[in-house]
């Protein structure tokens, strides 16, 4: 199981508004802010993000490397993807794909994937069968 993940911004304020619009619609609505300074030498700020009394998506300051993440988040059903590309494409993310089932994976497989305002893959995944008695 992942645990977390830090995803490096260009834009800390920029990046922070963005997450704020679209991770809360799928249910991770915590927010932290770490001081680097209480870590290591050279511990990096980190912005993080999380729900049920776990921090597990976090920002920090740097270079962007968008061609090395993908990050898929789950979503609980198909309506709960829709809602999430409209919050982030509203949000100022570009288009990979728009909403839909992925019959190339699955036909139970529903998706849709942007760019976050540094380029990141983000997928907004619902896979019904992982998600007994709800929605397809």
């Amino acid at each position: 199981m992942l645990d977390h993940i830090f995803l490096t911004v260009n834009d800390f304020d920029r990046s922070i508004a963005f997450y704020e619009r679209v991770l809360p619609i799928l249910g991770i609505t915590a927010r932290l802010d770490y001081d680097g300074k209480d870590g290591h030498p050279g511990h990096p700020d980190l912005k993080g993000f999380g729900a049920n009394g776990r921090m597990f998506f976090w920002l920090r300051q740097g270079l962007a490397a968008p061609g090395a993440v993908h990050v898929g988040l789950v979503a609980t059903s198909s309506a709960m993807v829709d809602s999430a590309y409209a919050a982030a494409m509203a949000a100022g993310a570009s288009e990979i794909h728009p909403p839909g089932p992925q019959f190339h994976y699955d036909p139970r497989y529903y998706a849709a994937q942007v760019r976050d305002p540094n380029g990141y893959s983000l997928e907004f995944v619902h896979k019904s069968w992982q998600h007994e008695g709800q929605q397809p």
